[in-house]
């Protein structure tokens, strides 16, 4: 179901991935949200690969208007928003666990423990992905 309101180039499956998520910084938000926990727009700001502010609010309201993730206000600070996966944002743990291993297989990348956890049981990985993306935030 989509919740954007564009049209796509064509009904292709593979089409329709790429229009969403076809950028860098929409996966590594995503990337953030699922290992780090990261939930809030100074936590986004603090990644790695520091995304411009304009560059990650554009794709914070795709992700959000695609229904990949969702936003509440902050409880104790009502101006700021919280970020959240949503199920379908989710089901994406199993699609960027493969790349990951794919790049692990045919790249020189960092993070080699990520990887050979995620090789050592990919399904106990993906199991508490999501446990960790489905708990409340505290």
């Amino acid at each position: 179901m989509r919740k954007a309101n564009t049209k796509r180039r064509s009904g292709c499956p593979l089409n329709a991935s790429v229009e969403m998520l076809g950028d860098r910084w929409s996966l590594l938000v995503i990337r953030d949200m699922m290992l780090l926990g990261r939930r809030t727009f100074k936590e986004f700001l603090g990644s790695y690969e520091r995304p411009a502010t304009n560059v990650l609010a554009d794709r914070l309201r795709r992700l959000a208007a695609y229904g990949i993730i969702r936003t509440e206000r902050d409880p104790t600070d009502g101006r700021k928003l919280i970020y959240q996966l949503t199920p379908k944002g989710i089901d994406l743990a199993p699609v960027l666990t493969e790349l990951v291993l794919w790049a692990g297989r045919h790249e020189k990348t960092e993070n080699r423990a990520l990887i050979r956890l995620m090789q050592k049981d990919k399904e106990k990985f993906l199991a508490q992905i999501r446990q960790r993306c489905e708990q409340p935030r505290k």
